[in-house]
C-alpha cells in the first residue's frame, strides 16, 4: 500500500466500529467487560457474541452497503457475501460481523478461505476506536482479492499505521482454508499464516495496547484501486469462515490445531 492510501484509510477510519450508528455505540459501551477464552465453530450465530453490522456503509471509499442479509452460517462454515443487489446508497450488499466483547492480551486464531475478485477485500482483525471512546488501535489480517496469493499483516496504534507487510499464502487463499493467527502480547505482537511466523513486532510503538473486538468483513471499493485493484463485478463473491478462538495469556491450548499447542 502506497503512504497515500495509508494516510487515507486511517483518516477514514476504515473499519466500521467508527462509523456505526450511535444506538449501536450507546449498546456496546455498555458491555465493556472483556471476553473470555473461547473457540466459536459457528453451528449457528448467537446474537450474544455477535453483531451483525447491517444498513450502513463507511464512506465514499466501500462501494458497498453492510447487509445482515449477507451472513449466514451453512455447514458449520461461517459465510460473508458481496453481490449486485441495491442496498442504501450503494449498488452492492456486502457483509460484516464483529463480538460484542472486547479482548486483550493473547492468541487470536481463524480458519478462513477468501474471496476473489479485484477490488475486494477479505478482513480478519480486531478494533477499537472513538465510538468507543477509545483510540484507533487495530491489528489486521486483509487478504486483496486482486492477488489471492498473498495476505498483507498491519496494526495501528492511536490511529497510526503504516506497518504493512505482504506475505506470501501458498496455494492462494481463496483455493481453500487456511491458518491465520497473531498472539497479542505486552511489547510484542507476533502474526502467523498456516502455523508459520510471517511477522514479529518487538517495537513498543508499534504495538496496540487498548482491548478490542474480533472482527471479520468482506467489502468492495471503486476508489482504492492503487491498493486493492480496480473493481470488476464478475458475481457474486465468498468469504468463508470455518473456526475462529481467543485464547488468554497462560491458559491450555483450547483445540488441537491451535497455534497455542505448540508454542506453549
Amino acid at each position: 500500500m502506497t503512504r497515500s492510501i495509508a494516510k487515507t484509510l486511517a483518516a477514514l477510519a476504515v473499519f466500521s466500529a467508527a462509523l456505526s450508528p450511535s444506538a449501536f455505540a450507546q449498546e456496546t459501551n455498555q458491555k465493556t467487560s472483556t471476553g473470555t477464552s473461547f473457540v466459536e465453530n459457528f453451528d449457528r450465530i448467537d446474537n450474544a457474541i455477535w453483531y451483525i453490522s447491517d444498513g450502513w456503509d463507511n464512506g465514499a471509499h466501500q462501494n458497498c452497503t453492510w447487509s445482515k442479509k449477507q451472513i449466514s452460517v451453512e455447514n458449520g462454515v461461517l459465510e460473508l457475501t458481496f453481490e449486485q443487489r441495491k442496498t442504501g446508497k450503494r449498488d452492492y450488499a456486502c457483509g460484516e460481523i464483529q463480538t460484542r466483547k472486547r479482548f486483550g492480551y493473547g492468541t487470536y486464531e481463524a480458519r478462513i478461505k477468501t474471496a476473489e475478485g479485484s477490488g475486494l477485500n477479505s478482513a480478519f482483525f480486531t478494533y477499537i476506536g472513538p465510538t468507543d471512546k477509545k483510540p484507533h488501535d487495530e491489528i489486521d489480517f486483509e487478504v486483496l482479492g486482486k492477488d489471492s496469493g498473498k495476505v498483507q499483516v498491519n496494526q495501528y496504534i492511536s490511529a497510526k499505521g503504516g506497518n504493512e507487510k505482504l506475505v506470501d499464502v501458498a496455494g492462494g487463499a481463496n483455493a481453500g482454508f487456511n491458518d491465520y493467527a497473531f498472539v497479542w502480547e505486552q511489547g510484542r505482537l507476533r502474526y502467523y499464516v498456516n502455523g508459520k511466523l510471517v511477522q514479529d513486532v518487538t517495537d513498543p510503538a508499534k504495538i496496540p495496547v487498548n482491548d478490542q473486538k474480533i472482527f471479520f468483513s468482506l467489502w468492495g471499493t471503486d476508489t482504492l484501486s492503487d491498493w486493492m485493484g480496480k473493481f470488476h463485478y464478475r458475481g457474486p463473491a465468498k468469504m468463508q469462515i470455518d473456526r475462529v478462538a481467543f485464547t488468554a495469556p497462560g491458559e491450555k491450548c483450547l483445540f488441537p490445531e491451535s497455534i497455542t499447542c505448540t508454542l506453549n
